[in-house]
């Protein structure tokens, strides 16, 4: 097996919004906010090659939107997602899967692009792997996540029957996968068995390290008092197993591991996936 991180670019969101009832007194000693009170937050993603496989998790907000669009979210860096796989030379049409950990516009808009005014998917020959009781809020979606929803970000992989649905548990060797309701119904979080270890892609799950404390939820999260609860009941798990916790927000770190502390469960170490691999 092999993993690469692939680093899609970065954007901003309201500091307020990625915190939900903590101040900013708090907040932004981890997330500094500009004079918009917009915080920078990462998209970031893993493409693991495993075997005949090579699974690409999340492909970050893509490029196809319009300008008005994008001027919500101030695209910023230099990264993208076809540079960084250019990087590993990977082309699009090796993927054989894209894993969506859910399908909010931040997570999987990069997967289908637009040619003039025609929509196409960037990854012409892969699986597209989703769940249906996501499928369908994504599908359906209630009012309060309508506008992460972007239907031109996934209708398109059903119409070229690249669709797939998987249920909780082991997906394929070495990859478990957890369905999580707090942030949205069914995020897929997958678990991944490497050198002895087990690095988990904690999507919306915890987005920062920032959000490790209990209370820090995000205001976007649908069931905020359910995400406290995951939280607490995952992190337990994190911290007796060691696990390695891989961040697709974090502006600074890509993971982090967790230790129990006085104050609850803190942050024990942070850095780079291929140094917590090696400690």
């Amino acid at each position: 097996m092999k993993i690469h991180v692939i680093n899609t670019g970065n954007f901003k969101l309201d500091g307020g919004a990625m915190f939900g009832v903590v101040p900013k007194t708090l907040w932004s000693k981890t997330n500094p906010a500009d004079q918009n009170n917009m915080c920078s937050w990462a998209m970031r993603c893993l493409l693991i090659e495993i075997e005949n496989k090579k699974i690409l998790i999340d492909t970050g907000i893509g490029d196809k939107q319009s300008e008005k669009f994008f001027q919500y979210f101030y695209l910023h860096g230099t990264d993208t997602l076809l540079k960084s796989l250019n990087k590993i030379n990977i082309p699009p049409e090796e993927i054989t899967h894209v894993f969506f950990t859910h399908l909010h516009f931040d997570h999987c808009g990069g997967a289908i692009i637009k040619n003039d005014s025609t929509l196409e998917l960037l990854f012409e020959n892969a699986l597209h792997i989703t769940n249906k009781t996501h499928w369908e809020l994504a599908n359906n979606p209630n009012s309060r996540e309508k506008a992460s929803f972007l239907k031109e970000n996934f209708t398109l992989i059903q119409k070229k029957n690249k669709l797939t649905f998987i249920e909780e548990g082991e997906w394929i060797k070495n990859i478990e996968v957890r369905f999580f309701y707090g942030h949205t119904a069914a995020q897929m979080i997958p678990i991944i068995k490497y050198k002895n270890k087990k690095i988990v892609f904690m999507a919306d799950l915890l987005p920062s390290i920032g959000h490790i404390p209990l209370p820090y939820v995000m205001g976007y999260d649908t069931q905020p008092l359910f995400t406290l609860k995951e939280k607490q009941m995952f992190f337990k798990e994190a911290v007796e197993n060691d696990y390695i916790l891989f961040l697709e927000h974090d502006y600074k770190y890509e993971c982090c591991t967790l230790k129990n502390t006085e104050k609850g469960i803190r942050v024990n170490q942070f850095g780079k996936l291929h140094e917590l691999l090696d400690k």
